[in-house]
């Protein structure tokens, strides 16, 4: 305490100095507007430089919890597109298949709503499996469709499960004919592209052009007639010269698949029993 006082007055007109300028500044600050203006300016100058400094170093040590929340929400947002969207897709679907069920073609089929679980495109037989299985009324040998056209055969079932014979398969072949005309032949797929098929045995005195509708000739017991299955985009002879391979643009994207109907025909074991009695006489 001695050491500080004695160092107070040892230097008592420095500090009474300091306090005179002091004093003086502050006189000058309240008397003298212009003075006033610039003491002010250059204070928010000096104080809004040290929050811009302050805030920078406080905005990079947020940086990562800021992250994380952004992160988060954008979960969070793209979990609540990706439901709209199914609803969305849903009610679409929904929509198409209220209209399809309500098609007179359909009057003696029964159909059962079904969801894609897994899919193949890229090889030579490819095969879908559905979320339905015979307790759910799927049994084999019954047409698959979706709001576009059709999707394939069910080939197998389990309890819970059904395997489906895409129509992006070689094994398949669907009885097909020109919309509006009674030349047909057979559906078939060759492997070159998910998005086209052949239309095999239409013969040459059919009268056809590129872009005629392909649909199902409910010859089969499988699919009733008028199914779109696609457009002509391609015209060639068979090398018998007897009959065209026509190219089909298909109507369903087999690529983006999901809600699907399978479709039952009620007459079908009737319809089998009468063509085994006329094949056996």
């Amino acid at each position: 305490m001695r050491h500080l006082i004695r160092f107070l007055v040892h230097h008592n007109y420095i500090f009474l100095f300091l306090l005179l300028e002091f004093a003086s500044f502050v006189l000058i600050i309240n008397f003298n507007y212009y003075q006033q203006g610039v003491y002010f300016t250059s204070c928010n100058r000096l104080v809004g430089s040290f929050y811009d400094v302050t805030g920078g170093i406080s905005s990079y040590f947020n940086l990562r919890e800021q992250n994380d929340s952004l992160v988060s929400s954008n979960i969070r947002l793209q979990q609540e597109l990706t439901l709209l969207q199914q609803q969305l897709n849903k009610q679409q679907q929904d929509s198409l298949y209220r209209s399809l069920e309500q098609t007179p073609m359909f009057a003696d089929y029964t159909l059962y709503d079904a969801r894609v679980i897994n899919n193949s495109v890229n090889h030579l037989n490819n095969y879908i499996t559905l979320n339905k299985g015979a307790k759910d009324g799927i049994q084999p040998a019954m047409g698959v469709v979706n709001g576009n056209g059709i999707v394939g055969i069910v080939r197998a079932v389990s309890a819970h499960y059904s395997l489906v014979l895409s129509v992006l398969n070689s094994k398949s072949t669907i009885s097909c004919k020109l919309k509006n005309k009674e030349f047909f032949g057979y559906l078939l797929w060759t492997g070159e592209s998910s998005q086209e098929a052949q239309l095999c045995d239409l013969p040459t005195h059919a009268i056809l052009q590129k872009g005629d509708t392909i649909i199902t000739s409910g010859y089969s017991a499988l699919f009733p007639e008028g199914m779109m299955v696609g457009v002509i985009n391609k015209i060639d002879h068979a090398p018998d010269g007897l009959s065209y391979i026509l190219g089909v643009k298909l109507s369903t994207d087999m690529t983006h698949l999901s809600a699907v109907r399978v479709i039952a025909n009620n007459k079908r074991e009737e319809r089998i029993e009468v063509e085994s009695k006329t094949v056996k006489e």
